[in-house]
């Protein structure tokens, strides 16, 4: 898969991935406004398992954001189980050194357009930390809505956290004008 954003590529990982990608996120500012299923310090090795893992799968959920022909950051998608099926969590991020560069927002935005097209899904969502107002911008910019705060939600480095839910459902997709799915 490959989406041209403008600013960045949206694409398939790919070997080779791995030479680079801990250098971007071996970084404790994004460790901090992630899971802590993604690693701090993130090494070489880690690289090496993410991109075995990522490479090839049977689903493709994972696609490496790409600047200057270098792999810096992610998106991805976790699809719901049972009910909410046709519900997918959407995840990102990019190393530091791109931040504030309206990357993230070009590649939300064609992600978002490239997950509606492929997938039979009503909705996509994310749930950014309350403090993480960089990304909270991101998914405004590209009409994700806010749809409420998750209150002590979550435990990120010993702290509890609150989580603010926003979403973007098929019918604002479906919705939008034409142009609104351009990159």
């Amino acid at each position: 898969m490959q989406l041209e954003c403008g600013l960045c590529r949206v694409r398939s990982w790919q070997f080779g991935d791995e030479e680079n990608l801990h250098t971007h996120a071996n970084n404790r500012a994004i460790w901090l406004n992630l899971r802590d299923s993604f690693p701090f310090p993130y090494t070489q090795a880690d690289a090496q398992r993410w991109i075995q893992y990522v490479v090839d799968p049977a689903v493709e959920l994972n696609f490496a954001l790409e600047v200057e022909g270098e792999a810096v950051g992610n998106i991805g998608l976790r699809f719901g189980e049972d009910i909410d099926r046709y519900s997918a969590e959407i995840w990102y991020w990019l190393g530091e050194a791109f931040w504030g560069k309206g990357i993230i927002s070009a590649a939300l935005r064609a992600f978002t357009d490239y997950a509606f097209m492929q997938y039979p899904l009503t909705r996509l969502y994310a749930m950014p930390y309350a403090h993480n107002l960089g990304s909270i911008k991101v998914l405004e910019k590209a009409g994700f809505q806010r749809e409420g705060l998750l209150r002590n939600s979550a435990v990120k480095d010993g702290i509890v956290l609150d989580k603010v839910l926003y979403a973007y459902v098929s019918s604002d997709w479906l919705n939008a004008p034409a142009n609104a799915h351009e990159s």
